[in-house]
């Protein structure tokens, strides 16, 4: 996993504590939180993307 680009979002800075995405060559979408890199979720674009969306809309605000 380490040959992965691991990329975060520009809004982060210098923040410690990010979520870090990588494209693997599988065609996977992996992701990994910076204080826990030991664990890696793997998940598609379609379904990283129709997460995102939920987020923006507001859908998991209730568990706030």
């Amino acid at each position: 996993m380490s040959a992965l680009h691991w990329q975060k979002s520009s809004y982060s800075g210098s923040a410690n504590g990010c979520v870090h995405l990588a494209a693997a060559p599988d065609g996977t979408v992996k992701l990994v939180e910076s204080d826990d890199p030991d664990v890696i979720v793997s998940t598609t674009p379609e379904k990283l993307h129709a997460f995102m969306r939920g987020v923006k809309a507001g859908d998991f605000d209730h568990f706030v």
